[in-house]
This record gives C-alpha cells, sequence and structure tokens, in this order.
C-alpha cells in the first residue's frame, strides 16, 4: 500500500504540519510556538557544539568539517570556535550564487556553535586511558545527532554548510548524498593536508550521522501553526 503524499489536500493536517518548512525568516517567527521552538533550536545549537568539543577531546578523529577547523587552528593564532565562525561565514558567502535565504537558524548556527565548543573544551580535558576516549567519541557522536535533529526540528532553517548543501544539489542536479560526499571529501582533504586529524571517528561519524539525524529529527520536529485561511503572502 502506497505512504500517503504529506503535501496532498487528502494528507491529515498533522502529518502535513510536521514537514520540514521552507519559509523565509519572518515567516519562521510568524509561524507560532516560539516557546518551544526557540529554546529547541538554542539548545539544539548548544549540544552540537558540546558534542564537537566531546570528538575533539577523544583525539580518535575528528568530525570531517572539524578535520578542517582545527588544521587551520595550527596555522592562525586564534581559539577553535572563532575558526569555526569564520569558516561558517565563508560559507555563508557561498550562499550568495546559489540565492539560498538564510534563516534565523542559520545565523543561530554560524555564530553560536563556535563559542559552545569553546566553552566546552574549556571544561573537558583528553582523558588519558582509551576507554574515555571511545565514551567521549561515541557520546559526541550520538549527542550530535540528537542536536542535529533539535536545531534543525526547531523549524529556523539549516546551518551554514547543510544549506551549501542542498543549495549546490538544487543547482547541479546531483543528489545530496552525491553532493554531501563530495564537500566532506573535500574538507576532509584539506584539513588533513593543514594538520587536522582523521581517524576512527571521522569515519563513525561519517556512517553513522545519517541514521541517526533520521532518527531524532521526526522526535524534534515541532509543528507550525496552521495558516489561517484568510493570511495574506505576506504571511505564507
Amino acid at each position: 500500500m502506497p505512504l500517503s503524499d504529506p503535501s496532498s489536500p487528502q494528507a491529515p493536517t498533522r502529518v502535513r504540519n510536521r514537514q520540514l518548512a521552507d519559509i523565509g525568516p519572518l515567516a519562521q517567527l510568524r509561524a507560532g510556538r516560539l516557546g518551544i521552538r526557540l529554546p529547541l533550536l538554542l539548545v539544539g545549537l548548544f549540544f552540537y557544539g558540546a558534542s564537537m568539543a566531546m570528538v575533539i577531546r577523544g583525539t580518535l578523529g575528528q568530525i570531517p568539517w572539524d578535520v578542517l577547523h582545527v588544521g587551520v587552528s595550527k596555522h592562525l593564532p586564534l581559539t577553535f570556535g572563532t575558526i569555526v565562525i569564520g569558516v561558517s561565514l565563508i560559507v555563508l558567502l557561498a550562499w550568495i550564487p546559489l540565492r539560498q535565504k538564510p534563516g534565523v537558524g542559520t545565523i543561530g548556527n554560524a555564530l553560536l556553535i563556535g563559542p559552545s565548543a569553546d566553552v566546552v573544551l574549556a571544561l573537558l580535558q583528553t582523558p588519558e586511558a582509551l576507554g574515555w576516549r571511545i565514551a567521549l567519541l561515541v557520546g559526541g557522536v550520538v549527542l550530535n545527532g540528537i542536536a542535529t535533529g533539535m536545531y534543525i526540528g526547531s523549524q529556523f532553517g539549516p546551518g551554514p554548510r547543510d544549506g551549501l548543501m542542498t543549495g549546490l544539489a538544487r543547482v547541479t542536479g546531483r543528489s545530496i548524498r552525491l553532493v554531501r560526499t563530495g564537500l566532506e571529501v573535500s574538507v576532509v582533504a584539506v584539513g588533513w593536508l593543514l594538520g587536522g586529524v582523521v581517524g576512527v571517528g571521522t569515519v563513525l561519524y561519517a556512517v553513522a550521522i545519517g541514521p541517526l539525524a533520521q532518527l531524532f529529527l521526526p522526535l524534534f520536529t515541532v509543528e507550525l501553526t496552521p495558516r489561517r485561511p484568510d493570511a495574506g503572502p505576506s504571511d505564507t
């Protein structure tokens, strides 16, 4: 029996509303339930930065984009979090020719994840025991999946790297899988050449983050307030 199309008028309202909305920043703020969505966004972004710090302190290989961030940090007198912000802003510049529209969450992602990672890096030390390092790695990857579900599920738009991926896929006509793989292989290669660490953690993240995000995103996606029948175009 085929699944019903969530965008179909016959689909239940609850199913339709739980789809991720493709709307601009003003519409995101007008979509209601801010008392749930804003805390979900902020906590998700903090957890995302914390998960990056956990994987780094595990010293068993870094998240693909963090291979680049750590590599750059070896050549600039800046904190890890500051470099994350800088790379995010550069990635956002690449949105311009792709005609991607940033949302509230896009800006929050660019500005808040780096400082969150710096805070947790200052609190965490690299453990000597291998078992604790493995626990930090696995816990960081799982927390990253939870954080991804939270900040995307808050319906405030994608992060800079996610938007670059979807924009490139749209413009080139290539699949999301192919574009994401190409981007991550490229940043890992550049980061490794700059001194970033590639290891089992890099592979684990690449393999696990997709299923984890798929697991947690439906759990955290917030239903938006249904649009009024008499709402004008500016409300959509």
